[in-house]
């Protein structure tokens, strides 16, 4: 044992300089600690924990094994007490209930253009029938109809219906409640009939830079979609200015399918695209004048130079969450590019990683943080091997014919490892798998980085002159080009596979293995594949559901004798319904729901007043009318009714009705050979503050402990 422990201390002795990239993963998995606890705990706790790690280590400084732990335990504590202060700074009034038709008044925010009708943003809000303190800091409407033309800082008033942010439609489904929390987002709603603009927004003080922002936002778009209509406009716009409003349905369908959508979410790419354009541009154009180029820091000068064009993009694109953590990262490399360091190293991306999860760790939960950090660190590590293993070889003189062979080779490696490394991230947050990402992105990433980002900066410097068609209009045949392929790729035969939901505990198996095989250098890290591995293969033992109900108790799904999902509704609860069948890998289901009779493989059987499911022992009671009670309640194990209970079921052990929906939100079950397991929405969110539940109905809740 002696020996192992000498060995170990041996390897990590050589691997000394990567230790402080796991600060980052001690970060992560605070914060992951946090957010999974059922209930909000004390304030000072993580600080307490952080200050307690701290004292300890300078007390046990003089050992090493015994710091470096306290080091880690302390990166853990600080973790969960960023993201305990993010919440506690983040409290903002919810909506409890649905309310309306009410009058609304505030200033908008924030305009987003869909195809059928805008939807805004509000603050500064006054809503009819909500005093002060339990009016939200914001809410999102929808307009439609004939509308006044909106802009953010405009003053409006409107009556609309109000609602809470959405709960999960199933548990450990996206949790659209906890986001709005964090945005201080604290309803939701459409506008009835048309909106009165009660005054402009300012021209000047704060208000007014930010309307200025907006206004040029504004007018990218009208002078792009003039000069490129259709299909060409909308995917260079979303290019420019980050708007994806206007590409139609089919569209998004096809660079989805493709593996494409990356390139229409401005991100890393984008902001690295224009910053390493104007960074080449500036520093080959001063190179040119040796007067200044033998005498002045020229590469510094040009990073500077790709900051703030950074900058200006990101802002033109919408400061969103995603865009503004991809300009810090590029910042970050720029910095170092001015302070004489290494501008790309594993290094920048680990406290780029770490400023980022101080600041806002509850984007450390999101599909764009994982999967943004999972490329870049993947990439990083390759070519970190690469370098390493040419390090000391004698290299082949330049042949002119190599460096295409070469450009075309790097984008497929590049392509095939980010694919790779983010893969697991789109299984777990989306259930997609694009079979032909590869080939697709071979031809949209050189027509994107070589020709289209560089004429739609040239346009961006054109647009003051009024001769931006002079750089839209080439932009738009590499744009086309994307399209093409998109259109083309994703009509493959299987070119999308729908999987089943990767549990949590497969993705932390899939982080922590890819960071084990990316941090270290030596070869123990190939050790981190085997954690990729399970994490994966988590995916194909994982049990689905073999009922789910809906918080109303009006949808509801139950699994075939094959394995597939039939639901009650191909109509109601949209949202909720494609979030089922994505998450059981379905498309659609399995089979018709009898409206009367018995279903197609004999465990459904239904009438007018509900269904009968059976499962080996188990019968299922799914009770639509209360006059199927008297019954079901006599021969059912498991009622689950969409109407209150109030009479005494002696032959169910498990009573789910319409009261439990009402609290707890939407339920699934499992039917197992020795027993009924279930989980809840509420139940699997716990009491967290971002957790919305209902104000109890004092009435309803006296009538059912009375008829109990």
């Amino acid at each position: 044992m002696s020996v192992l422990v000498r060995r170990l201390e041996a390897v990590l002795e050589q691997e000394r300089e990567r230790w402080v990239l796991w600060l980052p993963i001690g970060l992560g998995l605070g914060i992951s600690v946090y957010f999974s606890l059922p209930v909000e705990p004390p304030l000072w706790l993580g600080l307490g924990l952080a200050a307690a790690t701290l004292i300890l280590g300078l007390a046990g400084r003089s050992r090493q094994a015994a710091l470096m732990t306290l080091i880690g335990l302390g990166a853990v504590s600080l973790g969960f007490a960023a993201a305990q202060w993010r919440t506690a700074l983040a409290a903002a009034p919810v909506l409890t209930e649905r309310m309306g038709p009410t009058g609304v008044s505030g200033r908008v925010v924030l305009v987003e253009n869909y195809p059928d009708g805008d939807r805004i943003t509000l603050d500064l809000l006054r809503i009819t029938g909500l005093g002060p303190d339990r009016t939200p800091d914001m809410v999102r409407l929808g307009l439609r109809g004939n509308q006044p033309h909106l802009s953010p800082g405009d003053w409006i008033r409107v009556r609309g219906m109000l609602s809470p942010p959405s709960p999960p439609a199933a548990p450990g489904a996206f949790d659209f409640q906890r986001q709005s929390y964090f945005q201080r987002l604290g309803g939701v709603g459409f506008a009835m009939g048309r909106a009165e603009l009660i005054a402009k927004a300012p021209e000047n003080g704060l208000d007014g830079a930010w309307l200025i922002i907006e206004r040029l936002r504004q007018h990218i778009s009208d002078k792009v979609i003039a000069a490129l209509p259709g299909s060409r406009g909308a995917v260079a716009l979303s290019l420019m200015n980050g708007d994806r409003s206007a590409i139609s349905l089919s569209l998004m369908e096809d660079v989805r399918d493709s593996g494409l959508a990356h390139l229409l979410s401005i991100s890393g790419l984008h902001i690295g695209l224009v910053a390493g354009i104007l960074f080449g541009v500036v520093r080959g154009g001063l190179a040119l004048a040796p007067f200044i180029a033998l005498r002045y820091p020229i590469k510094k000068w040009a990073a500077g130079v790709a900051v703030i064009g950074a900058l200006a993009y990101s802002l033109v694109a919408g400061a969103t969450v995603p865009t503004m953590r991809s300009f810090l990262m590029i910042s970050i490399v720029m910095m170092a590019v001015m302070l004489d360091r290494r501008g790309i190293s594993m290094r920048v991306v680990a406290w780029a990683a770490v400023v980022i999860m101080l600041i806002q760790p509850e984007t450390m939960l999101g599909a764009g943080f994982q999967m943004s950090f999972a490329a870049v660190v993947a990439l990083i590590a390759f070519y970190e091997f690469v370098i390493d293993r040419r390090r000391g070889r004698e290299q082949p003189p330049p042949v002119w014919w190599r460096y295409p062979l070469l450009g075309i080779g790097g984008i497929a490696i590049t392509t095939l490892i980010a694919g790779a490394a983010t893969a697991p991230f789109a299984l777990y947050h989306f259930n997609y798998f694009q079979a032909y990402g590869l080939a697709a992105n071979l031809i949209a990433v050189p027509a994107t980085s070589v020709w289209v980002m560089p004429w739609a900066i040239v346009a961006f410097v054109l647009m003051p002159l009024g001769l931006e068609s002079l750089a839209l209009t080439p932009m738009g045949w590499g744009v086309e080009v994307i399209i093409q392929v998109a259109s083309g790729v994703s009509s493959w035969p299987g070119a999308v596979s729908v999987l089943p939901s990767m549990p949590s505990y497969g993705l932390a198996a899939v982080v922590l293995g890819g960071a084990w095989l990316c941090i270290w250098r030596l070869k123990w890290r190939l050790w981190g594949c085997l954690g990729v591995v399970a994490g994966v293969a988590t995916i194909f033992f994982v049990r689905p559901p073999d009922i789910m109900i809906d918080e109303r108790g009006k949808l509801l799904a139950v699994r075939a004798a094959k394995g597939g999902l039939a639901l009650s509704s191909t109509k109601a609860g949209g949202i909720i319904r494609q979030t089922w069948l994505r998450r059981a890998g379905q498309v659609e289901t399995s089979f018709p729901w009898p409206r009367s009779g018995v279903g197609v493989d004999g465990r459904l059987s239904c009438d007018f007043m509900g269904c009968i499911y059976r499962k080996g022992k188990h019968v299922v009671a799914l009770v639509a009318h209360a006059g199927a009670l008297t019954e079901d309640c006599r021969v059912a194990d498991v009622v689950v009714s969409a109407e209150p209970v109030r009479i005494s079921c002696p032959s169910a052990h498990t009573v789910i009705d319409r009261f439990d929906l009402w609290r707890n939100g939407g339920y699934a079950l499992w039917l197992d050979e020795d027993g009924v397991r279930f989980q809840s929405v509420n139940g699997v969110r716990g009491k967290r503050p971002w957790v919305v539940r209902p104000e109890k109905k004092k009435k309803e809740e006296k009538e059912k402990e009375g008829g109990l």
